[in-house]
Formats: structure tokens, sequence, C-alpha cells
């Protein structure tokens, strides 16, 4: 340790400070981009809008429509295929909305 109380290659207190008040403002960042996606609404659709999704900016479902033109008795696995296809559309945004919010790789940190 120098004579003046710095730590190797820090250079000393200020430079310490200056790194704990950057980190601190990065934290406050973070907490701010996951209140954003947790609060976000992203629509996501298929067949031509017959079905529709809605999730948050991490891909929680929060809402299903379904047109009743969608909903064929005979014809149970294209509606599941379109629920599908909707909540996919839309777990996609939500991804490209993260990846905008977050800086690359910190959605571990959260």
């Amino acid at each position: 340790m120098s004579k003046h109380g710095g730590f190797g290659g820090f250079g000393g207190g200020m430079n310490m400070q200056s790194l704990m008040q950057q980190a601190r403002k990065m934290q406050e960042q973070m907490a701010k981009a996951q209140q954003e996606l947790e609060e976000a609404e992203i629509d996501g659709s298929a067949g031509g809008g017959l079905v529709t999704v809605t999730v948050n900016g991490n891909g929680a479902l929060r809402a299903l429509s379904i047109k009743p033109e969608a909903a064929d008795p005979d014809d149970i696995e294209m509606l599941e295929d379109l629920i599908i296809a909707a909540y996919n559309d839309a777990a996609s945004k939500a991804k490209e909305l993260k990846d905008e919010k977050l800086p690359a790789g910190a959605g571990g940190l959260m």
C-alpha cells in the first residue's frame, strides 16, 4: 500500500468514490429500466388479428383476446396455433424492448 492510502492502481480515494457513484447510478438506471419493462404493454397478434395477446416487457402474459370467428369447435388446433403465434409475436417484441432498455449482459443481473 502506498503512503497516500491508495490501493495499487486505483490511485486513491477519489477514484474509488467516483467508481461507487457510477455503480450507484447504473444500479438506479437498471432499476428504472426493470420497472419500465414490468409496466410495458406489448401486443402480438396472429390470424389477421383473430387472436391478440398482451405481454409486459419481461414477456409475462397479461391479456388474451380471441375473436369469436377464431373459435371453430371443429378446428381447435388452429386456435391453439394462433394463440401460440400471437404470444411468440408479442414475446419477440418484448425481447427487443428489453434489449433496448438494458445494456448487453445486464439481464442476468436483475
